[in-house]
């Protein structure tokens, strides 16, 4: 049994991305659509997995030319598993770097709407500022 097809705009729907969005990554080498017999555009199971890896590695915040980067790589075949294995490192080390930054600033941003609590409860004296009372959560 032959896979299902889906036109673009099914196909949209189901990634939950824009035919725009869908032309754009498919000009960028990030997809590929296939065409039947008239010329009409159509994807399959697979490209729906496909898409959905990509946008996990667009979450991490992996910029263009490291997602064409990757492609290229894995359209190469297995010999370049180790260099892949190294873009996806690098990307991850970033992104958890960038989360352990968002952290320090909510952390920070917890403490100042504590802060304001204190100050309106009046269990923090008027004359404490925010950095004096930042220095409690001082390592």
């Amino acid at each position: 049994m032959a896979d299902k097809r889906y036109r673009i705009g099914e196909f949209s729907k189901l990634v939950g991305l824009s035919t725009y969005t869908l032309r754009y990554y498919e000009d960028q080498g990030l997809i590929l659509s296939q065409r039947d017999d008239n010329g009409v555009r159509y994807y399959v199971e697979e490209d729906i997995r496909w898409v959905g890896f990509i946008l996990h590695l667009k979450g991490t915040g992996m910029q263009l030319n490291d997602l064409k980067r990757y492609v290229k790589l894995r359209a190469e075949g297995d010999t370049t598993i180790a260099e892949r294995r190294q873009l996806l490192q690098r990307v991850k080390d970033n992104a958890e770097a960038e989360i352990a930054e968002q952290q320090m600033h909510l952390k920070v941003l917890g403490h100042k709407i504590d802060w304001y609590d204190g100050k309106t409860a009046h269990t923090i004296d008027d004359s404490e500022s925010f950095h004096d009372y930042l220095q409690r959560f001082q390592d």
